[in-house]
């Protein structure tokens, strides 16, 4: 059996519908449940959220198409665009519905932090496929939480150890924004920064959204280091990259895996080349079972690409359907199951969860722009010595 576009679709109507489904609602041989996709549909980081969200519906279509399946699933597709608060309203109004047994949840680490409690207190398993700050799994012991994505820290210490060890960089002006996020990602990389030999010359901290990065760029600029390092999301991020350029810093630009989109090079434009970023995971064309994903991708007609995260929200999708192929639509007995979850067979490699409900990802991609586009690092003009980074060109001057 074939799902057409709408029926693929149909689950991110019903939201804007208003269609409620009951319980276990019976659909032809099957009974229906509902799952839950959260993550950022608007605003600055909507690219991510989007990838997510299609890989997600793929994974739902799929499971649908499989006449093994137990259960007929259907979906309610949520917007958090990456504030916080609205992250809240956007979890309360799905673990409030008794239809919906789980959720994949949160790309922005702010709103990923500031949902957990939400979802522990109404007993609905909720697995995280985006977001890396370390406190969103580490900082409780809620079964309810899990994430199939790793964490800042193995990301933070190896692009620390690749920008002092392997380029040969030593000096660096840390901009973060101060949410978890960004505060996080600079405590964890000036860490690793001075452990590999470097120093860090400044630390400073702007707003989520700022327009002007003057003050902090002319700062740094001052202080004459190798490398800017950004610690923040893909529309500040643009920013700090364009207005660096604009005050002649001739630095390298270096940035975490909040920047790491396709939205990043077609809006920096020709500011983007050379930007350095670091990433969970190999690259989705190189994961045991990445063609695979990028072909159903395809065939599935979406218009945004799937992004960095997009095969994480599919495992999420397809662990969290075989927990309740298992152990049934039960709230408390999906997040047990889950939570259990050992060797998992995945297109992203083995899934394996600690006590903590961590999966470990210990393979850290870098990437490189170049020509518009993120290169791995190894496949790069870059790392072939064709092109020389504009930080390692400004440091021969």
């Amino acid at each position: 059996m074939s799902l057409s576009r709408r029926d693929l679709l149909q689950g991110a109507s019903i939201l804007g519908t208003g269609l409620l489904l009951a319980p276990g609602r019976a659909w032809g041989q099957k009974t229906t449940v509902k799952l839950a996709f959260i993550g950022p549909l608007t605003g600055g980081t909507a690219s991510n959220g989007l990838g997510g969200r299609n890989s997600f519906l793929l994974a739902v279509q799929e499971r649908n198409a499989d006449s093994k399946s137990k259960y007929r699933y259907e979906t309610e597709v949520l917007d958090d665009e990456c504030k916080p608060t609205v992250a809240v309203q956007a979890a309360l109004k799905a673990t409030s519905d008794p239809a919906i047994v789980a959720g994949v949840t949160h790309y922005c680490s702010v709103t990923a932090i500031a949902t957990v409690d939400t979802y522990h207190k109404a007993g609905m398993p909720a697995m995280v496929w985006g977001a890396v700050l370390p406190e969103i799994t580490y900082s409780h012991t809620y079964v309810e939480i899990t994430r199939v994505n790793g964490t800042m820290i193995n990301q933070n210490n190896i692009a620390a150890d690749f920008a002092v060890k392997t380029l040969g960089f030593k000096t660096f002006a840390l901009i973060h924004d101060t949410t978890d996020y960004g505060r996080a990602h600079a405590k964890y990389f000036g860490e690793y920064v001075e452990k590999a030999g470097g120093k860090i010359l400044s630390t400073q901290g702007t707003a989520k959204d700022q327009k002007d990065y003057t003050a902090e760029l002319t700062r740094a600029k001052g202080d004459r280091p190798e490398v800017i390092w950004y610690g923040g999301l893909t529309p500040d991020g643009v920013r700090v990259k364009v207005q660096m350029d604009k005050l002649g810093l001739r630095a390298q630009f270096q940035g975490t895996s909040g920047i790491k989109s396709d939205t990043f090079n077609e809006t920096a434009g020709t500011s983007a080349e050379g930007t350095l970023a670091f990433v969970e995971g190999a690259p989705t064309e190189k994961l045991p079972g990445g063609k695979k994903f990028l072909d159903a991708y395809a065939r599935a007609g979406f218009k945004e690409p799937s992004e960095a995260y997009g095969p994480f929200a599919y495992v999420a999708a397809n662990l969290v359907i075989d927990a309740i192929e298992s152990v049934g639509p039960d709230r408390a007995k999906v997040a047990e199951r889950l939570k259990r979850t050992r060797n998992a067979n995945t297109i992203i490699g083995p899934v394996e969860f600690d006590e903590h409900g961590q999966n470990t990802v210990p393979l850290i991609s870098k990437y490189v722009s170049q020509d518009g586009k993120w290169v791995l690092w190894e496949d790069s003009e870059y790392a072939s010595g064709k092109r020389t980074l504009p930080g390692l060109r400004f440091k021969k001057l």
